[in-house]
């Protein structure tokens, strides 16, 4: 009884920490949040005031967009009245970046360009030695009046529409020069980066960008739409061509891109088709213009949160595909001669594309954009959520239950990263050893000896346990008050220099003394101990470590395991 009420303890206070309150500061990774500020003008409940934006679920907020005044070389409010405080006006730059008083994790940068900013105007001005100098000065100046942490580029794209092909080399230029005045003062510098491989070889020089940049926020969507004449994949994991979320990723890491500074961006929308054919299917001819969304009303596209709403009040208009080769959904709606597709990411394709990224060992994820995300919380719960994730033989993962409320895709992101790094832990421990034979005398000896062994690795897994938080406690408590006393904050660092490690220790140690290989065919039991023993040190540090973004330099592991495993 004792061990069964621990057992059931501890997986409730783990589905209690890490899948309840659903933040960013339970992991390491980056969840970097656009916000597209024009959607406060969208009709009723898709209009999106700053006030709806949560803070919690990002590790960086980005403010989009600002201009390029090309007279003064400098930046400029592209909605004076939405941004700025001034002639009675709203104060949008304050207002996100106030937020940062109760969220010291969160990081609020300024976008400048975008679409609709087009390209000439940022290619005559990487051009230009000095209107680049003037701009470098300039942009520093209204960073800091404005109290952003940085400056993310979205000049779409070097090159490209009506740029120049020396814009490839100019614009290393300007973020170079860029770079070496932001990190004197400690800002962050970072970039929009374009997903498709004939944008990426002709506009970048991403070994030398690299070196610059922060971080690449890689744009991992419409790779197809209306335009193509066909019903494709607005953002697909895989597929036949170049033209998928795989391949622009690994692109990017051969030309030299670090790992450690791509961040997967997530399209939160779909990509709309109208065609002929009944029934219409991925590959089937349609129109070169797709239909709009009732609230955004941009032909071609529709928010995640009208195509569930629409979900949600015609489920029988609609019939829905997963496309396991995409990773997308599809919907589809047919009068018979007519058919309306919309093409999206739902909380499967995300927490799918999640697991790529977090075994690619990348910075983390990035969304366009939360304002078309179900905010508002109207929409119903999704079941398949983690349905292709682990190996069941394997690995024994503890699910999250279906996201519900507001935001649920992005909820869906941190509780995602922590599913996938636990799976990935595992398959990372666990050996492919051959199952042992058993042992003479039959299935009789077997069970005694898996009793023993369940017995044996409960007391020896809490042995571990409870000789790690006691070496852990009186050094965490100094590590935080040294990062604090610097402004930052330990809590993902430690994660990742922690926890992993000392679970990876845990795992195995485990191996080697009961062969999990052949335990797990007697007993499923162990696999559950040893997870429950990550999650008694994860939510030991969640009691000590506050936030995330600790310098590695502040942080020795090798000073906080005092004990010898083997010795208990």
């Amino acid at each position: 009884m004792p061990m069964a009420l621990s057992k059931g303890f501890i997986i409730g206070l783990t589905v209690a920490i890490h899948f309840t309150n659903n933040t960013v500061t339970d992991h390491d990774r980056v969840v970097t949040c656009y916000i597209s500020t024009w959607a406060v003008y969208r009709t009723g409940s898709a209009s999106y005031p700053l006030d709806s934006f949560d803070p919690t679920l990002c590790t960086h907020a980005i403010y989009a967009f600002a201009g390029l005044d090309e007279e003064k070389n400098a930046i400029k409010s592209l909605d004076a009245w939405q941004d700025l405080k001034d002639n009675y006006g709203k104060g949008g730059y304050e207002k996100l970046t106030g937020m940062r008083a109760a969220n010291p994790h969160l990081k609020v940068l300024l976008a400048i360009g975008g679409w609709n900013e087009g390209s000439e105007k940022y290619s005559n001005l990487a051009a230009n030695p000095e209107r680049r100098q003037a701009f470098v000065k300039n942009a520093l100046d209204f960073i800091k009046q404005y109290g952003f942490d940085g400056l993310d580029l979205d000049w779409e794209y070097p090159t490209q529409r009506g740029g120049k092909p020396v814009d490839r080399e100019n614009f290393v230029a300007l973020v170079r020069e860029l770079s070496q005045v932001f990190r004197k003062n400690n800002l962050l510098l970072t970039s929009a980066i374009g997903a498709g491989k004939d944008t990426i070889d002709a506009a970048y020089d991403v070994k030398t960008l690299s070196k610059y940049l922060d971080f690449l926020h890689i744009m991992c969507y419409d790779y197809n739409g209306s335009w193509d004449g066909r019903i494709g994949a607005n953002a697909p994991l895989t597929s036949r061509d170049f033209l998928n979320v795989e391949y622009s990723i690994e692109h990017l890491l051969e030309l030299g891109a670090p790992a450690s500074k791509l961040v997967l961006g997530l399209p939160f929308y779909g990509r709309t088709f109208v065609s002929t054919m009944a029934k219409a299917r991925l590959g089937d001819t349609a129109d070169k213009v797709g239909f709009p969304g009732p609230a955004t009303k941009e032909n071609g596209f529709m928010g995640y949160n009208e195509v569930c709403e629409e979900l949600k009040r015609n489920p029988t208009d609609w019939a829905l595909e997963w496309d396991s080769t995409a990773s997308e959904m599809v919907a589809i709606k047919s009068n018979g001669s007519v058919s309306q597709v919309v093409v999206y990411d739902s909380t499967r394709s995300i927490a799918n594309k999640v697991r790529y990224a977090v075994r690619q060992k990348l910075a983390g994820l990035m969304v366009w954009s939360v304002d078309t995300d179900d905010f508002n919380g109207l929409c119903a719960s999704e079941e398949d959520t983690y349905k292709d994730f682990g190996d069941r033989d394997r690995v024994a993962l503890t699910i999250p239950p279906p996201v519900s409320g507001k935001y649920p895709l992005l909820k869906t992101i941190s509780n995602a990263v922590i599913v996938a790094l636990d799976e990935l832990t595992q398959e990372n421990v666990i050996p492919h050893e051959p199952d042992e034979a058993p042992a003479a005398g039959g299935s009789s000896t077997g069970q005694s000896s898996g009793a023993t062994l369940v017995s044996v690795s409960v007391s020896w897994l809490l042995g571990v346990v409870f000789c790690v938080l006691g070496s852990l406690y009186r050094h965490l408590w100094d590590l935080r008050g040294r990062c604090f006393k610097h402004g930052l904050n330990p809590r993902s660092i430690v994660y990742r220099n922690v926890l992993q490690p000392v679970s990876q220790l845990i795992l195995e140690q485990c191996t080697r003394q009961f062969k999990i290989s052949t335990v797990k065919r007697h007993n499923h039991g162990i696999i559950s101990g040893i997870l429950q023993a990550r999650h008694i040190l994860d939510t030991f540090v969640n009691h000590v470590i506050q936030k995330p973004f600790c310098p590695l330099d502040l942080l020795q592991f090798d000073r906080f395991v005092q004990c010898d495993p083997i010795a208990l």
